[in-house]
């Protein structure tokens, strides 16, 4: 069984670190460890850091944990590779998004949720051949927001090399 701990190591890297952030035109303003506050407004670290202080990493990684690595139910999935790249797709696109994608590439109803049928083709599927998949599926995905919003287009070369990072690790 694919484990937390790895695929949130691999992770927070992607996602700069335990920094806090703001990147002109990025739609989730300002980020601590990746936590968008326009996204996560009630995130209990948001208190912390408006008082002058810095969340520890033990409340980052249950907010990960919550929020992604149980959304897709990362401690049911075989692999850990298939796990991990499931996992920080999760956190830069959304868990909708990034199930929805997987479940087309393993050939399951895309409903955007990870159910027995969707554990069972992760957990069947070769897993080079569905990072690779995965990988080209995401690649395109960032391509399409990119074409359709120009002012996305700066963050495209990130998304990919972020996406052929894991896609190696």
């Amino acid at each position: 069984m694919a484990e937390f701990d790895p695929a949130f190591e691999r992770m927070i890297l992607n996602e700069g670190g335990y920094v806090l952030h703001k990147v002109p035109g990025d739609r989730g303003g300002q980020t601590f460890a990746g936590i968008a506050r326009r996204r996560w407004p009630d995130w209990e670290g948001w208190k912390i850091i408006d008082a002058g202080g810095t969340p520890d990493t033990h409340l980052v990684r249950a907010f990960y944990r919550e929020h992604f690595w149980d959304a897709i139910r990362g401690d049911e999935i075989e692999d850990q590779r298939v796990a991990s790249t499931l996992f920080d797709f999760a956190v830069n696109a959304g868990t909708g998004t990034a199930v929805h994608l997987a479940q087309i590439v393993v050939g399951v109803s895309p409903d955007g949720v990870i159910g027995p049928k969707t554990l069972n083709a992760l957990d069947t599927v070769n897993p080079d051949t569905f990072v690779l998949s995965y990988t080209l599926a995401k690649i395109a995905r960032y391509a399409q927001i990119a074409t359709r919003d120009k002012s996305q287009r700066k963050f495209l070369l990130g998304w990919i090399n972020r996406t052929l990072r894991e896609a190696n690790a």
